[in-house]
């Protein structure tokens, strides 16, 4: 799922808004779309749209706050920079350490969905075998990173698109009857109740799920930097959501009508469910195969995002200086070390509890995120003079998204997610209060000097 950009970015090539917003639709679709979304579609049936629609709107309001922050004051840090400046080191250092355990959950999410799109083939090992492959490679191509690195995610972001544009065009070929079977699969809701079977609450238990496959704006945010003219931040944002809200509208729309709801699970791709109908072999491998690609690409990238931003962490102080060395292959072997810890986490419960532990770890993952975006609509109004249309738009994003992490303690299959997600916020929360705490005791603001800094001084 996100893109981290590392390195440096001064000697990359500047982009146009319309190449942003092509990077950042790439970046954000993912296994939590092309799984995820299955989870959503289960617990609430075709109003999974709706759940979208909201996210949507969440999303556009968080990048907007951001486009706005962005405008006035670039930032290359983005979304933690800004926190940092509305309410001090702490915030920053709270925003950073929350963003890099969000992206550490993300990168188990998708190698535990990558686990799954490979049990297709090979339905009688389990996951924590395929688990254990794809972070190996995963580890190998942060080693090797080479310059053709991003070429290849770009690449891989065309896979992905491709493949949704594959279902949507065979699933239009059904619904006009050109395919074996024909228009009689399409089961198009008449009533509310046919929208609404879970009613209302399996709606709100949803939204996780829909924000989840939308996460990565505040990748879109790091990158922004990079923009020709930074003006444009908004324009590639607000068309990157379009573009990305319509594509999964048309998806989504069409899997729904093809198959009952209650067919899809966590097991399979909800369009690969869908398209079960037809007399197509050849789909689900091909499909299968461009989603452990694109899944892949997400998972890699997620590698390099949790080590470069604890790289990022230990230059501004907010992390110990360790994990910034870099050893003889120019990696920064301790932050390695620290991903590769996250890695066999993941690989372990995948092992103890095969079952569940996409469900959790999605769900821990979404909300981390989603943390961090209430983090920008509270510290937008702390840097930028709001109209009171921005007001009332920071005021629904905010209801959105707090709509979408109260909805996560309905459903006892995700609710687990909810509190391994507070255990890693209550976590940042009193080491944060620590080292605040020793600083003031030490002496000076606590908005002026790294953290880790203040705490060897002290030591010293």
């Amino acid at each position: 799922m996100a893109k981290q950009a590392n390195g440096s970015q001064q000697n990359e090539k500047p982009l146009e808004w319309w190449q942003l917003s092509l990077i950042g639709v790439g970046c954000i679709i993912g296994t939590g779309y092309f799984l995820g979304s299955g989870l959503g579609i289960k617990m609430t049936g075709p109003s999974m749209i709706f759940g979208f629609i909201v996210a949507a709107i969440g999303t556009y309001v968080v990048f907007d706050a951001l486009s706005k922050m962005y405008a006035k004051d670039p930032q290359k840090g983005s979304f933690r920079s800004y926190a940092k400046k509305a309410f001090g080191r702490w915030a920053g250092f709270s925003s950073g350490w929350v963003y890099w355990f969000s992206e550490l959950l993300i990168m188990g999410s998708q190698l535990t969905a990558l686990s799954i799109f490979t049990k297709f083939w090979f339905p009688h090992l389990p996951l924590w075998v395929f688990a254990s492959i794809y972070a190996v490679l995963g580890i190998i191509v942060v080693l090797t990173g080479t310059k053709g690195f991003e070429r290849m995610e770009n690449v891989f972001a065309v896979v992905k698109i491709a493949a949704i544009f594959m279902f949507i065009i065979l699933a239009g070929a059904g619904l006009f009857g050109m395919l074996d079977v024909g228009k009689e699969v399409f089961r198009t809701p008449k009533q509310m109740n046919d929208y609404f079977p879970a009613g209302f609450k399996g709606l709100w238990s949803a939204l996780i799920f829909a924000f989840y496959a939308f996460g990565g704006i505040e990748i879109m945010g790091i990158m922004s930097v990079r923009l020709r003219n930074k003006k444009d931040a908004a324009k590639a944002g607000k068309i990157m959501i379009i573009l990305l809200t319509t594509i999964y509208l048309i998806s989504i729309g069409l899997a729904v009508t093809m198959v009952p709801w209650q067919d899809f699970n966590a097991k399979e791709s909800p369009f690969v469910i869908a398209m079960g109908n037809y007399k197509l072999g050849f789909f689900p491998h091909v499909f299968n195969g461009a989603l452990i690609i694109a899944g892949f690409s997400t998972m890699s990238a997620s590698l390099f995002a949790v080590t470069s931003m604890l790289v990022t962490l230990a230059e501004d102080g907010d992390a110990p200086k360790l994990f910034a060395k870099q050893g003889k292959l120019k990696v920064p072997m301790y932050a390695m070390f620290l991903t590769v810890a996250g890695l066999v986490t993941s690989i372990v419960l995948a092992l103890v509890m095969p079952d569940t532990i996409y469900e959790y770890i999605t769900t821990a993952a979404g909300l981390m995120l989603l943390y961090n975006w209430l983090f920008v609509l509270v510290s937008v109004q702390r840097l930028i003079k709001l109209t009171l249309w921005d007001q009332l738009k920071r005021f629904i994003g905010m209801v959105f998204i707090l709509l979408a992490v109260s909805g996560t303690l309905f459903q006892d299959s995700i609710r687990p997610g909810f509190l391994v997600s507070i255990g890693f916020v209550i976590f940042i929360g009193i080491v944060s209060l620590m080292i605040h705490f020793f600083a003031k005791k030490k002496g000076g603001s606590s908005r002026t000097k790294p953290v880790f800094e203040k705490l060897v001084l002290k030591e010293k």
